[in-house]
């Protein structure tokens, strides 16, 4: 059975009804704007909402420049979002731009030079917005600085040890690139490190990307600056060679326990997991889709289609791992003697997200 590409899988947990959100973390001058700014050029037609700097929550889709994200105030059609003064404000803006009628796809918070990442991931985690969902923490590496840095903020050994994706940025101006990847890999824990340049990211890394609509009256962000990259197409064209995916189906269900097992000893570097798997027997009612990104984990249950094929379908994304062992493993997780076992989908269910209250 030929396995499909990500692109053909429609998964993720934008189908399920919830919003990635992604801390994007880093000290001053790393490069985080320039990131934010790189996805919202590449943004592959999914809209983007942002919480820039502390400062405030924009939805970001026709604004003709990306530096139009000032520190404070962004005029929107709408009216303007001013600086928020407490940090403690983040719920409001999520919840707002969580609304359905925003049509946001992915939210992403840029935090100011010296913030604390951990407090702004343990204020997303605490969110009890139905359609909130953790995407990750993104700590942002200035590669020329990087030995400076560790001297004036010892912090970033700590940041990077609770980060799920690092960016090691300007590696190309660096004076030993190599040596500082090398160090930067030592002190994040299991978390995937991609070299970049200007920011140059793969979005797949952080969200789904979808298929730009059309709407009536707007253009999209990436149609505004369709014919204004200049020479950056050629960089582009890179992107892909700092990871790797795989794409994994299953026509037989999947074994809960094996999966855990696979689940809980994950390779370092492998960033996200995402995707549907069928438990057979076991839950014969739903399938679950998973949502894996760094240490993080979660199930959602939802009940199969009437007529909908029962398939695993998973996709993996991450940065120096072995797509031949993993494809090995996972085809190890095969029920191959399925019978009803009312404990095996116990480790499963400890990553269920108990429905809100609202909800």
């Amino acid at each position: 059975m030929s396995q499909p590409s990500p692109q053909q899988i429609q998964i993720g947990p934008i189908q399920v009804g919830q919003i990635p959100v992604v801390v994007l973390a880093g000290f001053l001058g790393s490069g985080k704007t320039t990131l934010l700014n790189h996805l919202l050029h590449h943004s592959g037609g999914s809209r983007i909402g942002a919480v820039v700097n502390d400062f405030g929550a924009i939805e970001i889709d026709a604004m003709a420049v990306a530096g139009a994200l000032g520190d404070s105030t962004v005029s929107l059609g709408n009216g303007c979002l001013c600086c928020a003064v407490d940090a403690s404000e983040l719920d409001e803006y999520l919840e707002r731009l969580a609304r359905p009628s925003a049509g946001i796809d992915v939210i992403v918070i840029e935090a100011s030079g010296l913030a604390e990442p951990q407090e702004l991931v343990r204020m997303v985690l605490a969110s009890e917005h139905p359609r909130i969902v953790y995407g990750g923490l993104v700590e942002v590496v200035d590669a020329v600085e990087f030995d400076a840095t560790r001297v004036k903020h010892p912090e970033i050994e700590r940041h990077l040890a609770l980060a799920d994706l690092v960016v090691v940025n300007k590696v190309d101006r660096a004076a030993d690139g190599e040596r500082v990847l090398r160090a930067v890999r030592e002190l994040a824990d299991r978390a995937a490190v991609v070299p970049a340049t200007y920011g140059r990211i793969d979005p797949e890394f952080l969200f789904d990307c979808r298929p730009s609509e059309e709407r009536i009256g707007q253009l999209s962000f990436d149609d505004l600056h369709r014919h204004d990259d200049g020479d950056q197409q050629s960089h582009d064209e890179h992107l892909h060679s700092a990871y790797e995916s795989l794409s994994f189906s299953s026509e037989v269900p999947l074994d809960p326990r094996r999966l855990m097992d696979f689940l809980d000893s994950r390779p370092e570097g492998l960033y996200r997991i995402k995707g549907y798997v069928d438990f057979g027997v076991q839950d014969s009612v739903n399938r679950y889709a998973v949502h894996a990104v760094g240490r993080f984990l979660r199930f959602y249950p939802e009940p199969w289609a009437r007529a909908e094929a029962r398939l695993t379908q998973l996709v993996l994304i991450g940065s120096g791992i072995d797509l031949a062992a993993l494809t090995k493993e996972l085809e190890a997780c095969k029920e191959d003697a399925p019978h009803a076992d009312e404990h095996s989908m116990w480790g499963v269910l400890r990553y269920v997200q108990e429905p809100s209250p609202e909800g």
